[in-house]
């Protein structure tokens, strides 16, 4: 196949990275507020009703934030299999066992213990997708294992109760660890209809087994976990997926690993006063792990082979040099191909750098 050898100004690629940095950091904000106030609006909610009122609340975002398919590629049938399974991970296994956890740990130490959810990212993104993890990536995921661990003695010095909490939520973290990864192959779709889908999924699945259980929920706490769940799980996913599509799933989960610490500020001005020395050493060793992540630079030259997809697209980003008559304005989606190319500048691991290395 040939190739053409192209030269581009690295300055081209500054914004997509930048603006999937500033996407994923809001998707942090947003879930790291969510998770102290799931404790404090759950209290007497069973774990099954409180995922499936989380997940009502992500839905109604799916319905309202739907995008006509001139300006994001559909969901498709086939997609189905997928969507199964991040329901499963994410809006039932994951919600479920935080849930739970919450009830019997801190909130401050929970939140903390959520930045693992980088660390399992990072390391199935790395054996599905084959995303670069050089030096620093892994020095940074050994901090954050480093500090979960500090974090998990500390708790278990503290009784039996905080320690079954707090691997709860590792298990928790586990869960939505797969969750990001399988999401990664739906980044380029709508993401409204993706968070939909498996909110709608999730919240059923999870209705059923509160139902089954015999969980009650009093209607001020469903009011709150609806508007948390809109928010801190629609919303936050909606601007998760962006970032994804923007620079892979590894770097989403990086910068989406600042949520923990958002939701352990968020807990002590909330009244939570179990800091210690061990969660403090712990936290300090997830954002030096966090912050090394982010650090991270890459680029060679490299190869575009020939590619056919469809998805959200501009035209001033160096790789979509197709031409529209007329050329519709801003963000649209249509089916197009890439012809082979070959030229280096700084990348991530989008849809169009999932080359070998």
């Amino acid at each position: 196949m040939r190739f053409v050898s192209v030269t581009i100004d690295a300055t081209d690629f500054r914004r997509p990275a930048a603006r999937g940095a500033a996407l994923a950091l809001l998707a942090a904000v947003l879930f790291g507020i969510s998770t102290p106030l799931v404790q404090h609006a759950g209290r007497g909610v069973g774990p099954f009703a409180t995922a499936a009122l989380l997940y009502v609340g992500a839905a109604l975002v799916g319905v309202l934030l739907r995008q006509p398919v001139t300006r994001e590629a559909a969901v498709r049938r086939s997609d189905l299999p997928r969507l199964i399974w991040m329901a499963l991970f994410g809006a039932v296994i994951g919600p479920v066992a935080l849930a739970w956890g919450l009830q019997r740990t801190s909130g401050t130490s929970a939140s903390l213990m959520l930045a693992l959810e980088a660390l399992f990212t990072a390391m199935l993104a790395r054996a599905l997708y084959r995303e670069v993890m050089g030096h620093r990536i892994w020095a940074a995921m050994t901090l954050l294992l480093a500090g979960a661990i500090v974090l998990i003695v500390d708790r278990g010095l503290t009784g039996g109760v905080q320690f079954a909490g707090l691997l709860a939520v590792f298990a928790a973290t586990a869960a939505w660890g797969v969750d990001n990864t399988l999401s990664r192959a739906l980044a380029e779709r709508d993401p409204a209809q993706v968070v939909f889908a498996k909110a709608v999924l999730g919240a059923t699945a999870t209705g059923v087994l509160a139902l089954a259980s015999g969980e009650g929920v009093p209607s001020r706490s469903a009011i709150a976990l609806i508007a948390i769940g809109a928010t801190g799980y629609g919303l936050s996913l909606r601007l998760y997926l962006l970032a994804q599509r923007a620079f892979g799933a590894a770097r989403t989960g990086s910068v989406f690993a600042f949520a923990p610490f958002v939701g352990a500020l968020l807990a002590v001005a909330l009244g939570d006063r179990s800091l210690s020395w061990g969660m403090g050493i712990g936290g300090l060793l997830m954002l030096s792990g966090v912050a090394l992540h982010l650090a991270e630079s890459h680029s060679h030259e490299h190869a575009h082979e020939l590619l056919e997809h469809e998805h959200a697209h501009t035209h001033d980003d160096a790789h979509h040099d197709h031409r529209h008559e007329p050329m519709p304005p801003g963000m649209h989606s249509h089916h197009h191909v890439h012809l082979p190319t070959r030229h280096a500048h700084p990348h991530v691991p989008d849809a169009h750098h999932a080359h070998p290395h």
